[in-house]
């Protein structure tokens, strides 16, 4: 599947659905589109990006894509952190899409993913300039962690931490 900048959530109807061989190149690119608007691309960002399937899919995480007829706009990543617990991370909407519920979608869909997969906990990373997303994260039920309470992050970009009990 492509990634377009041209597409609109107006286009067609959003479809979730999961990673499949050939969407390698979708997903660099629509988290590329974000990283580099706000930040650089990090180490552990190329790892995951350079081979999603080894850095993500082969340890038991899942990736996520929001589809508008043949063009991924968004996806959303589960990595594994166990056996009750994921990250959510490498969530993206193409600029053209977002505001429009997209994310949303893609977050419900791997919350969901993980409930059904046994996880009691999900938890996150983001910078604290990324209000939309926070926004968003929150409304879902995630909630501020301090960071002594986690792990630390392999990110420079990592400012807020956030998680959500899911039993």
């Amino acid at each position: 599947m492509s990634q377009s900048g041209n597409v609109s959530a107006t286009t067609g109807r959003v479809a979730i659905r999961e990673f499949q061989p050939g969407d390698e190149v979708a997903f660099r690119q629509l988290n590329e589109e974000w990283i580099t608007r706000y930040f650089r691309l990090e180490g552990k960002d190329e790892q995951a990006l350079a081979d999603p399937q080894s850095s993500i899919l082969a340890s038991g995480g899942r990736i996520f894509f929001a589809t508008i007829e043949d063009h991924c706009v968004g996806c959303c990543c589960l990595l594994s952190c166990g056996s009750n617990e994921f990250e959510v991370a490498k969530m993206a909407v193409t600029s053209s899409c977002q505001g429009s519920g997209i994310g949303r979608k893609l977050l419900h869909a791997a919350i969901e993913a993980a409930r059904a997969a046994g996880a009691r906990r999900l938890f996150l990373e983001t910078n604290h300039i990324l209000t939309p997303a926070i926004r968003l994260y929150e409304s879902v039920g995630f909630k501020s962690v301090p960071r002594d309470r986690m792990v630390p992050s392999p990110y420079v970009r990592s400012d807020v931490c956030m998680e959500m009990n899911l039993v």
